[in-house]
């Protein structure tokens, strides 16, 4: 800051003679006595390390967590600034207070291409867990442009997926909960028309909005549009 009192005369850092100010101002406008730099060394600011991150702010919800630090010294004499003392980050707790399940509208489908299915299967009759699954038919509402730049060969199922297509996702086992008797984010619960969230695997850029149109013993949808829930 600027203190027109803090004043003296005598030698300047640069050697010439004449008022000197003490003020933090005079390292910008270059009158400061010549020892201002060992009488008031700059001071920046230090600040603690983060705390850890807190829990969701609301249950069911998407909201926000938060981790803060605190000030250790003031910074003095034109010292740096304080950074910021609290960071946020998006979040979304599947579990109440209490312990019970949130609605399963909110939590995000992980889908694959439908392909797995046949292999699942098989490996569901071996081991004796095969359940009986259903189909969930969905309307495709928004489709982030990732999907559209998968080269590998494992992703290209992944350009299938078409905004206003109507694509069938299978619930089998073992995305099939033992206890729900449903797969995460097959979107029971949900309101008619409620945009719901999906994921693909294998390509985090890829994803979306869709909404659910109805629950069916068995797909129909062409291969290309049927996937798995994982």
């Amino acid at each position: 800051g600027r203190d027109p009192a803090c004043l003296s005369a005598g030698r300047r850092p640069d050697g010439s003679r004449g008022p000197c100010y003490c003020d933090q101002a005079c390292a910008r406008t270059l009158d400061c006595c010549h020892d201002y730099a060992q009488a008031c060394p700059v001071i920046p600011c230090v600040v603690s390390q983060w705390s850890v991150w807190s829990g969701c702010a609301e249950p069911c919800k998407t909201t926000y967590r938060v981790r803060r630090r605190h000030i250790i010294q003031e910074p003095r004499n034109g010292g740096e600034a304080c950074p910021p003392l609290e960071e946020r980050a998006g979040c979304v707790e599947y579990w109440t207070r209490q312990g019970t399940e949130c609605r399963q509208s909110l939590i995000p489908a992980l889908i694959t291409t439908g392909g797995f299915g046949k292999a699942r299967k098989k490996r569901a009759t071996a081991d004796g867990n095969e359940r009986a699954g259903y189909c969930v038919e969905f309307e495709l509402v928004a489709i982030m442009p990732g999907c559209l730049h998968s080269h590998h060969s494992y992703t290209h199922w992944m350009q299938y997926l078409r905004e206003g297509h109507t694509v069938c996702v299978e619930c089998q086992h073992p995305a099939l909960d033992s206890r729900s008797l449903h797969c995460y984010g097959d979107g029971s619960g949900s309101k008619n028309n409620q945009l719901l969230h999906w994921q693909a695997v294998g390509n985090p850029r890829c994803k979306g909005t869709w909404k659910r149109i109805r629950q069916l013993d068995t797909c129909s949808c062409p291969s290309v549009h049927s996937f798995l829930f994982i």
